[in-house]
């Protein structure tokens, strides 16, 4: 998420009330989670196990709550509560937006695209040209559609991450002040629900297909010419590379790549990144010939038992 304009170290340690390491002056140009933080970028850290890796990211300040040493050429902005402040900078910079209309007077509509009745569309939403948005589709703020999109019955777009953290009076949420950005030539099925990033775009590229109720998690990238079948579940943080297929009920965990051109069987369990160009099946997911060899193996378990028992 980028600032409307450069911020100061001292203006954003103003914001949220703590104190600084570096120069008054250090320019600051947005803030972002680890995996998509980019030089001039504030990221957050609030546990030993991960402070070398926010220190040494690609971010220029880290919002970190204990005083190290601070890299060269970065600062740092030291928090008792470094996910609180965090929601305190997005509330800031991306406050909620209160909606008295249906379709937003900020929305801009393309050439040639039909709305649907019951459709809502928050404020600074983009619609390409030539796209079919039907009944009930809820397309909250911010959310960037491109041309030849058709969007079915029932689907929502932008809903918050699903991003706790746990709390001994209970469960913390993140705010989330990103987007969701759909490229031209995608169709998206009935029900489904596609979170938008908590500082970055979730996102889905050019020309892939999703099926009916399908859920996809805050900052996942799924890429171009993709097949997605009903029922899947996407965590966050997930990359799917170009022309993956994916069949029924798939479940995937976050942070992890699905390569190019996989193919993954319905039903699979995926909890590691998987290598392009193999088919997989199965929970835990394996390779699909594999996975029939065991099969096989199991089955004649109880002859290879009968035959011992003989003996």
């Amino acid at each position: 998420m980028k600032f409307p304009k450069p911020y100061s170290l001292k203006q954003i340690a103003a914001i949220i009330n703590s104190e600084y390491i570096g120069a008054d002056d250090f320019s600051i140009y947005g803030m972002n989670e680890i995996h998509v933080v980019e030089e001039g970028d504030i990221v957050f850290v609030d546990h030993p196990k991960y402070y070398d890796k926010a220190l040494n990211s690609k971010a220029t300040v880290v919002l970190i709550n204990k005083k190290v040493d601070c890299p060269a050429g970065k600062a740092l902005l030291v928090s008792e509560d470094p996910f609180r402040d965090f929601n305190i900078l997005t509330n800031y910079f991306k406050p909620f937006q209160k909606s008295d209309l249906m379709i937003s007077k900020s929305a801009k509509i393309g050439k040639n695209t039909h709305i649907q009745p019951n459709v809502f569309i928050g404020n600074n939403v983009v619609i390409g040209d030539h796209c079919i948005i039907h009944p009930n589709v809820c397309i909250y703020d911010n959310c960037i559609i491109g041309d030849h999109v058709t969007i079915h019955a029932g689907t929502v777009l932008g809903a918050e991450a699903f991003y706790f953290k746990n709390r001994p009076e209970g469960f913390d949420k993140l705010l989330s002040g990103g987007r969701v950005v759909i490229e031209d030539h995608v169709d998206i099925g009935a029900l489904c629900s596609i979170d938008r990033g908590v500082t970055g775009d979730t996102t889905i590229k050019k020309g892939s297909k999703l099926d009916n109720q399908i859920q996809v998690g805050h900052d996942t990238v799924i890429g171009e010419k993709c097949l997605i079948a009903s029922q899947t579940g996407i965590a966050g943080c997930v990359v799917i590379e170009d022309e993956v297929t994916i069949w029924g009920q798939v479940g995937i965990i976050s942070g992890i790549t699905i390569g190019k051109k996989a193919v993954i069987m319905a039903q699979a369990g995926i909890g590691r990144s998987l290598e392009g160009g193999k088919s997989y099946l199965g929970s835990p997911a394996g390779e699909s010939r594999e996975k029939f060899r065991e099969l096989a193996h199991l089955r004649s378990l109880p002859s290879i038992l009968k035959g011992l028992n003989k003996q």
